[in-house]
């Protein structure tokens, strides 16, 4: 949804065409009109869930030398700008924006595009398909095998049996596979902050936990959930409700039977810290530096026995990152782990005028 903002008049009468804005309401992109002292005449509903203006000040300091270098030399500007996500972690906005002279008393109108995303998409996807390819033969290679071995055995009914129930947990290991990708690749091509809601971090809590209920009860592990602070976030309930879950059922997976998971909530600075910890076999110093890379399993037998695929670290660190916040860990071997995802609270307008 586009808006005008006729509240902030440049000096002198002056009345932005109807034809100009029509014409802007109809891009793709997102575009501002800035007055003298870069007072935003008009913008489109994009430029603040970017992050570009703040309180009707810009935040990018190269835009604004590029607008005061349009403004003095009256010709267009083009670049690329970046704009972070959010106060924490290293997600950001890589945009494209051309900036023209559009009246002679210094209006100047800001074109704002995100095209560098195309490209990061493309790339990530060329990588992508060839870890894909790789993953899938396994549990493709195993399925083939065993249907060999049924075959094999059709007069011995123990040996189909046996057979059949390893066919169904590779069959289980590869849906499970696929979802996973579709989940990871759904959150590396989307931009949860460009249709965002007001999420509350309990519910959300509540609900991954939920989910993991089962597989819980079935290894007799306790979820606790102590809730110190609730919040609002801003973004994609599924995908943070899938973050939350995955940290969960990590803990779950990798913790012995008859042992505690817990979630807390701490907020400080704006920022709401959701923790979940377990007492399981922890990971080395060495590794924690690539949990988070995609298909990366810290011990391949366990992620076997428990079904892991290797994306459920992957996917929380760019659910993270797109929400404009970050993924910690803290974890020793054989004492356990602690996985936080830090998110910036959002303060609704009702809030901030009460």
């Amino acid at each position: 949804m586009k808006f005008l903002r006729r509240d902030l008049e440049a000096p002198g009468p002056r009345a932005l065409p109807e034809m100009l804005l029509e014409t802007l309401d109809l891009l793709d992109g997102d575009s501002m009109i800035l007055a003298p002292g870069e007072i935003p005449l008009f913008i489109t509903a994009g430029v603040e869930t970017l992050g570009i203006l703040k309180d009707g000040r810009i935040q990018s300091s190269e835009l604004l030398a590029t607008v005061r270098v349009v403004r003095r030399t009256h010709s267009q500007q083009v670049g690329t700008i970046e704009i972070p996500r959010g106060p924490i972690g290293e997600g950001k906005h890589e945009l494209t924006v051309k900036v023209l002279p559009l009246t002679r008393d210094d209006l100047v109108l800001v074109l704002i595009s995100d095209e560098s995303e195309a490209q990061r998409v493309h790339d990530v996807r060329r990588d992508f398909v060839a870890n894909i390819s790789h993953e899938l033969k396994t549990p493709i290679g195993a399925l083939s095998l065993l249907s060999e071995a049924v075959l094999g055995s059709k007069d011995d009914p123990a040996s189909v049996v046996k057979f059949a129930t390893r066919m169904q947990s590779e069959a289980k290991r590869l849906t499970d596979l696929v979802q996973e990708i579709i989940n990871l690749s759904r959150v590396q091509d989307s931009d949860p902050l460009q249709l965002a809601q007001e999420v509350s971090v309990e519910y959300l809590i509540r609900e991954a936990i939920d989910q993991c209920q089962i597989t819980a009860d079935s290894r007799n592990i306790t979820v606790s959930y102590l809730e110190n602070r609730d919040a609002l976030v801003l973004g994609d309930r599924d995908q943070l409700i899938m973050a939350v879950h995955n940290l969960i059922e990590n803990a779950i997976n990798y913790s012995p039977e008859n042992t505690k998971v817990s979630v807390t909530t701490t907020s400080e600075s704006g920022i709401i810290d959701i923790s979940v910890t377990d007492q399981g076999i922890g990971i080395s110093e060495s590794e924690q530096d690539r949990i988070f890379e995609r298909f990366y399993r810290v011990d391949p037998a366990r992620s076997r026995q428990t079904g892991g695929t290797g994306l459920g670290l992957s996917i929380v660190k760019h659910v993270a990152a797109k929400h404009g916040g970050e993924v910690k860990v803290w974890s020793v071997e054989n004492v356990g782990s602690t996985f936080s995802i830090r998110l910036p609270i959002y303060e609704s307008p009702m809030e901030s005028i009460q």
